[in-house]
């Protein structure tokens, strides 16, 4: 399992190392024993109560075995995939392509009442045009080197779009003004988004605010993230996908989100930047 910077994740996989400490305690051997029971070297059990290295499935097992509480086990596993679900590799899940993964967005997209999203780099999927997706989705297989399933995934992804007009959804969104400069695609795609981003902001279904080049910066630029509802924030990284459902990083996410809504203009003012962009595609 990698490592995951996410601090939910992190106190996830300490809660089972400090679970796995306690069958060894229960079962009155040390960390010693427990590793030639085990059949492998000491510095492994101590990676693993450390939370320095997540336990495989077998080493759970193993472990459990172990202390003679081998009943213990399944509930770890569950615990410990739980864990992995908070951070996976793009190139894990892309590992068949990328349709799946889209199917599971509009699902989690289509539970939620109320979206927060925040982009620095490019358009959500939600708001995207089928020829902006599939030059953005075409750069990132040919990237990762993963199964190329564009159109499926592209087709996919539009459904999300769907939901701006139907359902009580709310999408709220802000935009760092480079979402609009950053050419995805052939001028002709770029100038085909921004004029879809104009078309859709009067939908009583979704707020755009874009953070101008001038803004007086409260907060830092981010990596692109998603709020679903007050139970997930969802980062996307270059490598990988991060949940965080940690109460307090929960918090912090929000709490960035409120300071960068309050950099971003709105309504005549968000609409002229979006319109001079589109002017210097030329």
């Amino acid at each position: 399992m990698p490592v995951s910077p996410s601090s939910s994740a992190k106190a996830a996989r300490v809660a089972i190392a400090a679970r796995l400490r306690e069958l060894m305690l229960e079962a009155r051997i040390d960390g010693k024993e427990l590793s030639a029971r085990c059949r492998w070297h000491p510095s492994k059990t101590s990676r693993i109560l450390s939370a320095k290295s997540a336990p495989s499935e077998d080493d759970i097992r193993s472990w459990c075995a172990a202390c003679g509480s081998g009943h213990e086990a399944p509930d770890l596993i569950a615990a410990s995939r739980a864990v992995e679900l908070m951070y996976q590799e793009w190139r894990k899940l892309h590992r068949n392509g990328m349709r799946q993964v889209q199917e599971e967005s509009l699902a989690q997209h289509a539970s939620t009442a109320m979206c927060r999203v925040y982009v620095s780099n490019v358009v959500p999927g939600f708001l995207q045009t089928e020829a902006y997706a599939t030059a953005l989705m075409r750069s990132i297989t040919d990237f990762q080197g993963t199964p190329d399933d564009v159109a499926e995934a592209v087709a996919a992804r539009l459904e999300r779009g769907r939901l701006l007009h139907e359902g009580n959804h709310r999408f709220v969104v802000l935009a760092e003004e480079t979402v609009l400069r950053y050419q995805i695609g052939a001028p002709e795609t770029m100038a085909g988004q921004l004029g879809y981003l104009l078309a859709v902001m009067p939908l009583p279904s979704i707020s755009l605010g874009i953070i101008p080049f001038s803004a007086q910066r409260h907060i830092w630029p981010l990596e692109a993230f998603y709020l679903f509802d007050d139970q997930e924030a969802s980062v996307e990284t270059l490598t990988a996908e991060i949940s965080v459902v940690q109460p307090r990083e929960l918090a912090d996410y929000h709490r960035a989100f409120a300071a960068l809504a309050k950099m971003a203009v709105y309504g005549a003012s968000a609409r002229a930047l979006i319109t001079s962009a589109i002017a210097a595609l030329g």
